[in-house]
């Protein structure tokens, strides 16, 4: 394990939960990196590390399959981290004009991050709500049949929550 990075209780006893969940560690793997992501925030190289280290899998291993997923995050986000579908769907409902009010009210683009560290913006391709479009998820609570003004008020919101970051369960990735 690398320095003084380590799960906490918490998660050491969460990923013992899941590993005994299967015949085989290599199959708790995909729950385990969200586990770590929800302790660290992302997936940085030492935490995948610690990962391979704690299911005694190859560190490529961990690596090739982070790298494969586009919702295990390789890199910090803010403390909101939007995500607009752009997908056929919510691209026809406005997904793209919520983009460019994000980018006008936020000043950031897609894969950005504001100066203070509070939002960051990505464009994904789908969030399973084609019904409800255009869809939008904050960490992991969804809005659906979203509206700029909607969306202005939403962020408005959440700036006022500045402290208090929208709590992400592991339990919705077991």
């Amino acid at each position: 394990m690398m320095g003084s990075l380590a799960f906490s209780s918490t998660s050491k006893q969460r990923i013992a939960e899941l590993v005994a969940r299967y015949p085989r560690k290599q199959a708790a793997l995909i729950p385990t990196l969200y586990v770590a992501q929800d302790q660290f925030g992302h997936l940085s190289d030492a935490v995948m590390q610690l990962v391979a280290d704690e299911l005694e899998l190859p560190l490529a291993s961990v690596f090739a399959t982070a790298m494969f997923y586009t919702m295990l995050r390789k890199k910090p986000v803010g403390t909101w981290h939007l995500q607009i579908c752009a997908n056929v769907s919510c691209g026809l409902r406005g997904s793209d004009h919520l983009v460019g009010l994000v980018q006008d009210v936020l000043g950031i683009g897609p894969g950005e991050t504001t100066a203070d560290g509070l939002f960051t913006l990505e464009i994904v391709q789908c969030l399973a709500a084609c019904g409800y479009a255009p869809a939008l998820q904050v960490n992991k609570k969804d809005y659906f049949n979203v509206t700029p003004d909607g969306l202005k008020a939403l962020i408005e919101e959440l700036r006022t929550q500045r402290t208090e970051k929208s709590p992400e369960t592991e339990a919705a990735h077991a």
